[in-house]
């Protein structure tokens, strides 16, 4: 199977360039599903049902969350009407919403995608292992699902780098996100899982992780703020992973770093 993974898209800028590249992206490779991280897309910070339905109609099948899920409010409602959009997994019994969704693709093949949020530097939660462990042991590769995908969103690259380790034979990818920066070790682990550390953004990268410059550089520089921060929403660079995985296993085969349009050097799977 192939699938196409997105980091954090922001903004007006993110979803155009995720609105541009992403069905010409499928074509090309042949993908079977995406998964994107959708919690900064409306206008920076969370998630609404109108940016929802653009990434939907880009092609993207699967939208993933973070600690700014409800940013925008009325994501506390429309999550419980959308099976496709997830939130953590290990946020607290009651919270709206759910954190996994077992996908069917074409042939009838099936993907698991686990969305989990790290405890290191962010908002206390539950344990974000045994929260994976339980979803591993109720869906397991390939007797529960022909592929599992987890996508850990968190600010440290020691507990993302944990969450592969731990789950590597047990899932086909482990892929961080939140720090909307690629990082350069996509791997394939002993186990057979597949790795990154954080997936990057898509963004406008002539800006500070996605926001325009004026505000962050304020508050560095003079330690204090001018107003809110905004969205950069020059030419944004698509920023993602691809992914190959066995058919009989449904670990990995391969797996490349995506970066297409604005000022990053382009990376596509030849």
């Amino acid at each position: 199977m192939k699938l196409l993974f997105l980091g954090d898209i922001v903004g007006r800028a993110g979803r155009s360039v995720v609105a541009e590249r992403v069905p010409d992206l499928r074509r090309k490779l042949g993908i079977d599903l995406v998964i994107a991280n959708g919690e900064n897309v409306a206008h920076g910070f969370g998630i609404t049902a109108k940016t929802a339905a653009e990434l939907y109609e880009a092609g993207v099948d699967v939208i993933t969350t973070g600690n700014h899920v409800w940013d925008q409010r009325e994501a506390l409602t429309y999550i419980e009407r959308d099976d496709r959009l997830l939130r953590p997994v290990n946020f607290p019994a009651g919270t709206p919403g759910r954190g996994t969704t077992l996908v069917q693709v074409a042939g009838g093949r099936s993907v698991l995608v686990i969305n989990v949020m790290g405890r290191v530097f962010m908002d206390p939660l539950d344990d974000p292992f045994a929260a994976v462990a339980r979803e591993l042991e109720i869906c397991p590769l390939r007797t529960g699902a022909d592929v599992v995908v987890i996508d850990i969103h968190a600010e440290a690259t020691s507990e993302k780098m944990a969450m592969g380790h731990f789950a590597d034979g047990r899932a086909s990818l482990v892929v961080g996100t939140h720090s909307h920066v690629p990082t350069a070790d996509a791997q394939i682990l002993p186990g057979g899982t597949a790795y990154q550390t954080d997936a990057g953004a898509c963004a406008d990268y002539d800006s500070i992780i996605g926001m325009d410059k004026h505000e962050p550089l304020q508050r560095f520089t003079r330690k204090y703020g001018e107003g809110r921060f905004t969205p950069a929403e020059g030419p944004a660079t698509l920023c993602g992973l691809y992914l190959e995985t066995d058919a009989r296993t449904g670990l990995a085969v391969r797996v490349e770093p995506v970066r297409v349009g604005g000022r990053l050097s382009e990376a596509i799977p030849g």
